[in-house]
């Protein structure tokens, strides 16, 4: 079965489409920023002399790194990548949580990284919902979305 490239070029290009990825993009730029303040601020303290564990050290990388990943997800969902989008949906919906989870760890980390890392999470949470929206899915409908070279398939 092949799909007709003109309607599928039309599903990802129609404004809604173009609007929903946008905010997904700017709500997964402020989690990115959002990070890289967290690991600066760790990085200040640790110049300044403050302790600074190396489970906060990961957390802080590990945050920017998935932030920047699900960025770059997006932007290949963006173009078409059916594959990115499918993964976008899970990451936002699954990061926010997972950040929570580890960050509510009785004694693990201090208080003013668990804020700092909570509105990270809720960056991307924010992102989940045009991203698991009706728009995009009807977007990404089963047999419409491009291979890596471009093309419908």
């Amino acid at each position: 079965m092949t799909t007709d490239h003109a309607t599928e070029t039309t599903r990802f290009d129609q404004p809604g489409a173009r609007r929903a990825f946008g905010t997904v993009r700017f709500f997964l730029a402020a989690y990115a920023a959002f990070s890289a303040a967290v690991l600066l601020t760790v990085l200040v303290l640790a110049l300044a002399g403050h302790p600074v564990t190396a489970f906060v050290w990961g957390r802080s990388g590990g945050v920017l790194a998935s932030a920047a990943v699900t960025y770059w997800l997006a932007g290949r969902a963006a173009r078409g990548a059916r594959w990115a989008y499918r993964r976008v949906r899970i990451l936002t919906v699954v990061v926010p949580i997972a950040i929570l989870a580890i960050d509510l760890i009785p004694g693990a980390l201090p208080p003013w990284f668990i804020g700092l890392q909570a509105v990270c999470a809720l960056a991307v949470a924010a992102a989940a919902f045009p991203a698991n929206g009706a728009t995009l899915r009807a977007a990404f409908g089963r047999g419409t979305y491009r291979t890596e070279a471009g093309s419908a398939r």
